[in-house]
């Protein structure tokens, strides 16, 4: 690499941020709490999140598994340090909020509709 491609990959470096954490439901289960940490999600998320704004909410399909219905997740941009533009190397945090009033409408429906419901990650926690 010449003087002149790592300076300009320096200045890119610097105008991605570091590290953003992402906020989720509490009682998002936790299985959905797991789909989030791994790191094919995490890829993911650095490839088509364009929107760093603290406050911004979006959905995302997390993976229930073979036997359950899809489930959208509301994630929230919490805190941003440095730019607001994500790259290959920012480091994603997630962090637990309250979830609101009818935020958390998925789950586990195995096989029928009177299926078990996950353990929520709010349960496992305390």
């Amino acid at each position: 690499m010449t003087d002149s491609q790592t300076d300009a990959a320096a200045a890119a470096s610097d105008e991605l941020a570091r590290r953003v954490v992402v906020s989720h439901p509490d009682e998002l289960s936790a299985w959905a709490r797991d789909q989030l940490e791994t790191e094919r999600f995490r890829i993911y998320l650095r490839r088509v999140l364009d929107d760093l704004t603290p406050g911004h909410t979006w959905e995302e399909f997390v993976d229930v598994g073979c036997c359950g219905r899809s489930l959208d997740v509301p994630l929230r941009i919490e805190s941003v340090d440095g730019p607001e533009r994500m790259g290959p190397d920012t480091e994603i945090e997630y962090a637990s909020r309250e979830t609101e009033d009818g935020e958390m409408a998925g789950g586990w429906q195995v096989q029928s509709e009177a299926g078990p419901n996950a353990t929520t990650g709010k349960a496992r926690d305390e």
